[in-house]
């Protein structure tokens, strides 16, 4: 495990620009119309720490947004909002086994995942079309149909704020776990992500063993995926139509986390629900499907005012128009409170509240 400081940069930059009472509505996917006391774009690790030493940064919170599509804003942030615009990405090592592709924090991750399969580089095609920025996937260690990031992360590169010197994490360094990560623990208000680096395998091999990918593969006249194009291909259409885009209904994609288990709690629960949809672990433990929870707790497709549970996944909180954060976090409440009433499972949401 290694979390090295590195060099500072030479000539850091004395000043940036900041913004007053900006909107944040164009800068989260729930659509949420709240300010910020300021703003300043960032676009290089000396812009962060030129930013966070600024004499009106002083004393205020500090909160970072890529795409936004973790959070939810309950109220106008009364702090400095660092909006996240590093840009570029390249190869920066090859051997026999892999390429090791890095990419600034403020990359498209979607447009990312696209760029190395065109670039003849697969690996990352199972997290295709998940909302969000580069430098917000390790932070809750994003995953998808039997992939996880932190299984291509090589290493972080961050900035500390207090002290605005560079640190490179390797991937044990990280700490991630399910939906989880040392950024968004220990790290979260202590470093800020600025590119990360991926090792991807040359020795591919297809991951589309989940139902729905291997039905959209099937439908598409392969009996199974030929390269990492068809499962990129399987996995866009599987989300598409499964799941709002953010552009259209306001959302942070899956709201909960599917909770795990203990493997005695799994036994006396599936005496009483035999139909409970759940994977084993290999701990022993038992991870359950929230969106099935929340379902048979009849909340797929209800609303609470302006706030509503998608109709075709239970999973994803939506905003009709208009709702606000606290709207969001009501809703999430009561869904919580129905599912432990009737499976004593507690759920995890997995935005950020602020």
């Amino acid at each position: 495990m290694s979390a090295s400081a590195l060099s500072a940069d030479p000539s850091p930059r004395n000043s940036v620009w900041f913004a007053a009472a900006y909107p944040l509505r164009a800068h989260n996917t729930f659509g949420f119309d709240v300010r910020a006391r300021y703003a300043c774009r960032v676009e290089s690790e000396a812009d962060f720490v030129a930013a966070v030493r600024d004499s009106r940064a002083q004393g205020l919170r500090t909160l970072v947004l890529g795409g936004g599509s973790n959070v939810v804003l309950t109220r106008d942030f009364d702090g400095l909002v660092l909006l996240v615009a590093l840009a570029g990405k390249r190869v920066v090592h090859e051997d026999g086994d892999a390429w090791y592709v890095q990419a600034a924090a403020g990359e498209n991750w979607h447009d990312f995942v696209a760029w190395t399969l065109a670039a003849g580089m697969p690996g990352l095609e199972n997290l295709a079309l998940i909302p969000g920025t580069v430098g917000a996937a390790p932070i809750q260690n994003i995953g998808a149909y039997g992939l996880e990031m932190g299984d291509r992360c090589a290493a972080v590169r961050a900035i500390e704020v207090e002290t605005g010197r560079p640190y490179e994490f390797d991937a044990a360094a990280c700490e991630f776990g399910y939906r989880d990560s040392f950024f968004k623990r220990e790290g979260r208000d202590r470093f800020v992500i600025t590119a990360v680096t991926f090792r991807l395998p040359k020795s591919w091999q297809p991951n589309a063993g989940y139902a729905d990918l291997a039905r959209e593969i099937a439908q598409r006249g392969l009996s199974e995926a030929q390269c990492a194009q068809d499962v990129f291909d399987a996995v866009v259409a599987v989300r598409r139509a499964k799941l709002p885009d953010p552009r259209v209904l306001g959302n942070a994609g899956s709201f909960f986390k599917n909770p795990v288990i203990e493997g005695e709690q799994f036994d006396a629960l599936v005496m009483r629900e035999p139909g409970v949809v759940s994977y084993p672990q290999a701990d022993g433990r038992v991870k359950l499907a929230a969106g099935w929870l929340i379902d048979q707790c009849g909340w797929k497709g209800r609303a609470l005012r302006l706030a509503a549970v998608h109709e075709r996944q239970a999973l994803v909180l939506v905003n009709r128009g208009g709702a606000t954060g606290a709207d969001i976090l009501e809703l999430a409440q009561a869904i919580r409170h129905d599912v432990f009433a009737r499976f004593g499972v507690e759920l995890e949401q997995e935005p950020i509240s602020f």
